[in-house]
């Protein structure tokens, strides 16, 4: 994929992602805006909450070991999101390429952005929250609030855009970075969460706990 420096983003073989009209943008943001409303009605019908217990709306909250987490507009975890986005443009971009689909950028975003919501809405149920409070480092988890999963969502829309305008080798050091970064500040990533979740490993959550 080559970087057209004049049209300021990844310019994409045929075959692949293509550019999206002015009206498909219009569509694009209307079900954006419907998806987003749909998540937070299913996850207010799963009992969990509009916004963080203690009453309040910060733009961040940084302490991991904390009632409050996932609670608020960003935190930590809202890099593992961007991530997401990133790494669904490229597995759509792949799709495209290798079936010679000519998919329009915003179908592209719906479709990722309707994956990324109906996760999370099923970790909000209470299997997956019940899964996080006994393989991961996760404590007096409870839930994310709804600001919280619409703000995720909203992350994933940024990633998503980003690998779009963005080099390649700038989108793949932005996910690695962001990965490494998280790792190092809390001891968790979307890898290691992955791996908690699936197959959780002992050593890990216990080096997650400090040990």
């Amino acid at each position: 994929m080559a970087y057209d420096r004049e049209a300021g983003q990844a310019a994409l073989p045929s075959g692949a992602l293509t550019g999206s009209s002015s009206r498909s943008w219009l569509t694009g943001v209307i079900l954006l805006a419907a998806i987003m409303l749909a998540v937070a009605v299913m996850e207010y019908a799963l009992g969990r909450t509009p916004i963080c217990k203690c009453g309040t709306i910060k733009f961040w909250h940084g302490v991991v070991m904390s009632s409050e987490n996932s609670q608020h507009l960003t935190d930590w975890y809202t890099f593992s999101h961007i991530v997401h986005g990133l790494l669904f443009y490229f597995a759509i971009w792949a799709i495209a390429k290798w079936r010679r689909w000519a998919i329009g950028f915003v179908p592209a975003l719906i479709a990722a952005t309707f994956v990324e919501a109906a996760w999370e809405v099923f970790e909000n149920t209470d299997f997956v929250i019940n899964r996080y409070l006994e393989v991961t480092a996760s404590l007096d988890y409870y839930g994310d609030s709804i600001v919280n999963s619409v703000a995720d969502i909203v992350a994933i829309i940024a990633g998503f855009d980003i690998a779009r305008l963005a080099p390649v080798v700038v989108s793949i050091v932005l996910a690695v970075g962001l990965e490494l970064f998280a790792g190092a500040m809390i001891r968790d990533n979307l890898v290691l969460n992955i791996i908690m979740l699936i197959h959780p490993l002992e050593f890990i959550k216990a080096w997650q706990n400090g040990g």
